[in-house]
Parts: structure tokens; C-alpha cells; sequence
């Protein structure tokens, strides 16, 4: 009796008495963090935002001005911060009058920018005075409200993010802050909406010990705001911003784990070392020449469509038998009978890099990705004027992957097995061809009519072969970028 009794109150140690589920800690991903070969993982671009406490020495309007100068379009608004030079008295807040929000308005629109956030606010857990801040979010079509709330208990907030759309994002200011662990940001978010969840600040998260990674690793899914910084030391309150890549923060490593949980939200600049408070110019510009250096997905669109948390078809049409079945959540495409193709019909590309990765679900799986297809497709006559990259793992060199189909053979064979996912990067530049398969050249061919080929187009669409129900592939990752 003594040990069931024992075993009991263990297991409601380890319980979250609300939901019965087990609260997950930073000890339970640390080894899963370590595993992740970071290196090999492709960074995304991710959209980027200045945070005005950046330049706190300004007017909130001069910050706009400095802002755009360095050609970013997106702002963080924090409260306090004096309206304009010509209007010192005035601070940004949720309680200014419609007459100055509309000053704020035309500034804005007047520099092409746009206010993504505003925090850190922090307001009273009651009804009136917490829909003052989401109703003045609203008119300045701010999307995040960050804070640090005082109470545990979110339902408000949570009552809020439904009625207005706006989402919430918990910041970790250090000790004696709560939600410097964000052990404690976890555990108070599991029962509300998903819109909220963390503004994760790498630097605190850094100066107060704690891993980046394996903290954004612990609120996967519940990332909504990045204030990211970079610190000359790790673990000590006193330490301060650095370029990004010159710290001790591990950017290369916070962008590649923000890449493997697609998010989606924006990379905000908070600079914030007293010493460049009156210049951080110089420091912004180098941190983010260093993201586009590490950055795989730069200047890509990624083509299947993206909106409110899940993937879409939009933009895209299916010819003939069969289909392609998308899982919205991970973005993968199935396909499922034929013969058929999956094209993107909403705008035709001339010189581009098609970049993606596909899998074969059987040994002997034949698909293959169609390179300019000229016109809307109503007939079988595109396979006759426009080249296709082959997926077939057992035919011969002409028409094995990675071929240009009935036209050019492979050169090597670079695929994986079946059930693994290849990586695809295939460059289309006036008549050349190159087609790169797991970071091997399998073929480069000045391409000219051949085989079935009649003749091919200078510009066209893309477009993905669903070959029957025998030959299952899947395809994820889509991404182009156009060349001029």
C-alpha cells in the first residue's frame, strides 16, 4: 500500500493537475537539442523588425526615420517613448487620442512601414483596461501585444486573442522577473489559445543561464515574437549586445531551430548596448549581414501558400487522373494515382532556382518535376515542350533520377533510399540545366530539342507528375528564386 501510495504522489509531482498531462521541462529536450545536427539544417528568411527601445535616445518618430533608413519595413513599438521632437511631452501608449494615432498613421504610411508589435505593456488583469490596449492594437493593425503579466491566470487574455485576433507574446525579462524560465511561460500557456505564447528574448534567456535553443526547443509551436541578441558572455546580468555572430548567443543555431519549427513570426532587433545607443547603425548592419550569410533560403518564395498557421493549394491547379493530398500542418504533398500534374499556375518563371526535397514511398516510384511548362495546362501536349527533371531510382541513365527526361542522362547516381528525404536544387538560366541531388552535380546540359522534347520556352510554369497508384511520392520544402 505504501508504494502505490509513493508511486501516486510521484506521478502528481509530475503532473499538471489542469490537463492530467505531464508538463514537459527543459530537461526532457535537451538531449533531442543535442542530437540535431544544426549545421545541416537549410535557414529560412525570416522577415525582420527593429524594436524602437533600439533607439530609445529618439522621438518614436526619428526611430521610424532611422528604421526605414536601414531598409527595414517593420516595427516594434514599445511604451513611453516621447511622440516626436517637435512633441517631447507626448508618449507612444495605448491611451493616446484618435488625433494622435492618426499622426502616427500618416507616418507610417508615409515611410512604408508598419507597427507588427508593441511591448513591453504591461496593464491592469481587468476587462476595461485590458481592452483599451488590444482595442488601440486594433487601430494601428498592431498583429502581437507583448507583456509580462502579472497574473497566472490568462483567461482574459485568452478571452481577448479570440475576439480581436491579436496575439499575445509572453517576454523574459531576468530574474526577479517569473518568466525568466521559461519553464513558467510553458506551463501557463498549455490551456489557452494558442495566439498566445512566447516573445522569446535570446539575450535574457543567454544572461540568465539559460540555453536559447534548448528553450525555443521547449515552446515549439507557441513561438510568437523573437527579440534576438547577441551577448559577448553567457550567464552573466551584466553582459551586453554584440553583433549578431560575434557572441556567445549561438545565432547560426537559434535560426536553424526557428527554421525546423517553420516559424513564421519576425526576427525583432533589439540593440541594446549603452555604447551604441546613440549609433547602433554600425552594429545592426553587420549582425545582419551575418544572417544573410548563413541564410540557405535567401531572396526565395516558397510556393506553396501559407495563412493563419496552416499550408495551401492556393496558386495551384491539377490536370489529369489523380491527385496531390498536402498534410496543411507539415506541408507535405502525397501523391496518389495518375497520370497527372500538379502545376503552379499562378505565374509563369523564366530564369530561376528550384529548390526542394522529395521522397520516394516505394523502390519503384517514377515522378518528376516539369520546368517551363508554356501554356495553361488542358492537354497531354506539355510533356512535348518542356523538360522534366526524372524520379525514378531504377530505369537507365536517361530516364533515372535526376536525368532530364528522354533528353540528357544523369551522370551519377545520388539518390537515398526509399522512405528518406532527398534534397533537390535544380538552376534554369536561359538554355542551361543544372540539376544538384544530396550537394552532388548529377547533371549540367545547354538544352536543346531532343527526345520527346519538340521544342522549349523561355519562360514557364513548374509543375510536379503524379505518375499512378504504384509510383507514391512525396514532395516538401518548395521554394524559387528568380534570377535577373
Amino acid at each position: 500500500m505504501f508504494k502505490k501510495i509513493l508511486y501516486l504522489f510521484i506521478v502528481l509531482l509530475l503532473t499538471d493537475i489542469s490537463n492530467g498531462q505531464a508538463i514537459k521541462t527543459l530537461a526532457d529536450v535537451k538531449d533531442d537539442v543535442m542530437k540535431t545536427n544544426y549545421k545541416e539544417v537549410r535557414i529560412r528568411e525570416f522577415n525582420v523588425s527593429v524594436q524602437c527601445w533600439t533607439y530609445r535616445k529618439y522621438s518614436f518618430f526619428e526611430a521610424l526615420d532611422k528604421i526605414r533608413a536601414l531598409g527595414i519595413r517593420y516595427v516594434q513599438a514599445y511604451p513611453g517613448q516621447a511622440l516626436s521632437k517637435e512633441d517631447p511631452n507626448t508618449k507612444f501608449n495605448y491611451d493616446l487620442s484618435d488625433e494622435k494615432i492618426d499622426l502616427i498613421k500618416a507616418k507610417l504610411k508615409d515611410l512604408n512601414l508598419s507597427i507588427v508589435a508593441f511591448g513591453v505593456v504591461n496593464f491592469a488583469n481587468n476587462e476595461s483596461e485590458t481592452e483599451k490596449v488590444f482595442n488601440f492594437a486594433k487601430k494601428l493593425g498592431i498583429r502581437t501585444i507583448v507583456t509580462e503579466p502579472a497574473s497566472d491566470d490568462f483567461s482574459l487574455l485568452d478571452k481577448m486573442v479570440k475576439k480581436y485576433n491579436i496575439g499575445i507574446a509572453v517576454h523574459n525579462h531576468p530574474a526577479p522577473s517569473k518568466y525568466a524560465n521559461p519553464e513558467t511561460v510553458f506551463k501557463n500557456i498549455q490551456n489557452v489559445d494558442k495566439r498566445i505564447g512566447i516573445c522569446g528574448d535570446t539575450g535574457h534567456w543567454l544572461r540568465s543561464g539559460f540555453n536559447p535553443v534548448e528553450a525555443l526547443r521547449l515552446l515549439e509551436g507557441r513561438v510568437i515574437d523573437i527579440h534576438l541578441k547577441d551577448l559577448n558572455e553567457a550567464g552573466k546580468r551584466e553582459a551586453f549586445d554584440v553583433p549578431f555572430g560575434k557572441g556567445k548567443s549561438n545565432i547560426q543555431d537559434i535560426l536553424a531551430e526557428l527554421s525546423l519549427q517553420n516559424y513564421r513570426g519576425f526576427i525583432t532587433v533589439e540593440h541594446e548596448k549603452a555604447e551604441d545607443a546613440e549609433k547602433p547603425e554600425p552594429a545592426i548592419i553587420e549582425g545582419l549581414k551575418y544572417i544573410d550569410g548563413i541564410t540557405y533560403y535567401k531572396g526565395f518564395v516558397e510556393l506553396l501558400g501559407w495563412w493563419s498557421g496552416r499550408y495551401n493549394k492556393h496558386g495551384w491547379n491539377h490536370y489529369g487522373p489523380g491527385y496531390f493530398d498536402l498534410d496543411e500542418s507539415s506541408g507535405v504533398l502525397k501523391s496518389s494515382g495518375g497520370m497527372g500534374l500538379f502545376w503552379f499556375s499562378a505565374r509563369k518563371f523564366k530564369d530561376f532556382v528550384l529548390d526542394m526535397e522529395y521522397t520516394c514511398y516505394a523502390e519503384k516510384t517514377n515522378s518528376g518535376v516539369f520546368l517551363r511548362v508554356p501554356e495553361f495546362v488542358i492537354s497531354d501536349d506539355y510533356i512535348y515542350h518542356s523538360f522534366e527533371i526524372q524520379i525514378d531510382n531504377v530505369s537507365d541513365p536517361l530516364h533515372r533520377t535526376g536525368a532530364v527526361y528522354d533528353a540528357e542522362p544523369v551522370k551519377m547516381d545520388a539518390f537515398k533510399a526509399p522512405g528518406e528525404w532527398n534534397h533537390m536544387r535544380i538552376t534554369f538560366v536561359g538554355d542551361r540545366i543544372t540539376v544538384e541531388l544530396n550537394d552532388k552535380l548529377v547533371n549540367d546540359w545547354k538544352c536543346e530539342p531532343r527526345g520527346k522534347v519538340k521544342d522549349f520556352a523561355s519562360e514557364g510554369y513548374i509543375g510536379l507528375q503524379n505518375h499512378d497508384s504504384n509510383a507514391k511520392v512525396g514532395f516538401r520544402n518548395i521554394f524559387i528564386k528568380e534570377l535577373k
